[in-house]
């Protein structure tokens, strides 16, 4: 009989604002990876990805055993480009698939972020909710629910940004106020998540470490991210490295939030509600 294993796991947003490489959220899109032991290599798939053994989700799987004898099937709801944790999914996907098949128990998180290089994307594709990450070694993620009453739009334009461009557009080292800035807004931005406290949440979002660097990448997402305020919103962030704009609302004002966003973006962005998923990737025994 063959063995198959079923693994889903949520789209992220990372940074989120202040918390740069610390701060990620998950969000209700999916990737859903399918891997069925069928005595022969493959990659069955509709979407722009490699269909080889570079395919991240097989990349994954790879580093814990071998893939040759199984099949991955692969579909997602996640726009490919723009930061919302593509490749942190297929990561987790893969390698969470190989260690349910053979019983490993493996440090998914520890090997996920060596595979993506970064934590945060890969902590809240694996948990769910949102997560403060610690830089290891080891890699630590903390979790918690996001409180209630909030949501999430996100923004995705149809020009996509290279993820090495926005890396490059850092500086090496950043002046102690801007350090100092992001310190508070951090604090203010978890400390509101905690209390639900929505002035919190949006005093919280503003960052002086990434988003004002890379702008010049985006001028558009950018734009939004400034303007979020005047448009009903709690506030906005660039969604990991861009161009995708998280934009924070509480639930009374997102449908009107939605209407003035589709207006604003017409013609070189597409809008979707993406609510914060509290689910971490699942895996299903077939």
């Amino acid at each position: 009989m063959e063995r198959r294993r079923l693994v889903r796991v949520p789209a992220s947003s990372a940074n989120l604002g202040p918390g740069f490489d610390a701060f990620a959220a998950a969000l209700a899109l999916h990737t859903e990876i399918e891997v069925v032991e069928t005595g022969r290599f493959a990659v069955v798939t509709d979407l722009a990805i490699a269909k080889d053994r570079r395919n991240l989700a097989v990349r994954g799987f790879e580093r814990l055993h071998p893939p040759d004898a199984f099949e991955f099937r692969i579909r997602s709801d996640i726009p490919l480009s723009g930061g919302l944790g593509t490749s942190a999914a297929a990561y987790v996907g893969g390698l969470l698939a190989a260690d349910h098949l053979f019983e490993l128990d493996a440090d998914i998180l520890a090997l996920a972020t060596e595979l993506e290089g970064h934590p945060d994307n890969v902590a809240a594709a694996l948990l769910g909710g949102f997560v403060i990450c610690e830089p290891g070694p080891p890699t630590q993620a903390t979790r918690f629910d996001a409180p209630t009453g909030l949501e999430a739009i996100i923004v995705v334009p149809d020009e996509p940004v290279r993820t090495k461009e926005a890396r490059a557009a850092l500086p090496a080292a950043v002046p102690m106020a801007d350090a100092v800035a992001n310190i508070a807004h951090a604090s203010l931005l978890v400390l509101g998540l905690a209390r639900g406290d929505w002035d919190l949440v949006s005093r919280g979002l503003a960052d002086r470490l990434h988003q004002p660097h890379r702008a010049h990448l985006f001028p558009r997402s950018a734009d939004l991210v400034a303007r979020a305020r005047d448009l009903g919103a709690l506030g906005a962030t660039i969604s990991g490295a861009g161009p995708t704009v998280l934009v924070w609302c509480h639930y009374e004002q997102t449908g009107a939030v939605l209407d003035a966003l589709r207006r604003e973006t017409a013609g070189w962005a597409t809008v979707h509600r993406a609510p914060f998923e509290p689910h971490g990737a699942d895996v299903r025994e077939l």
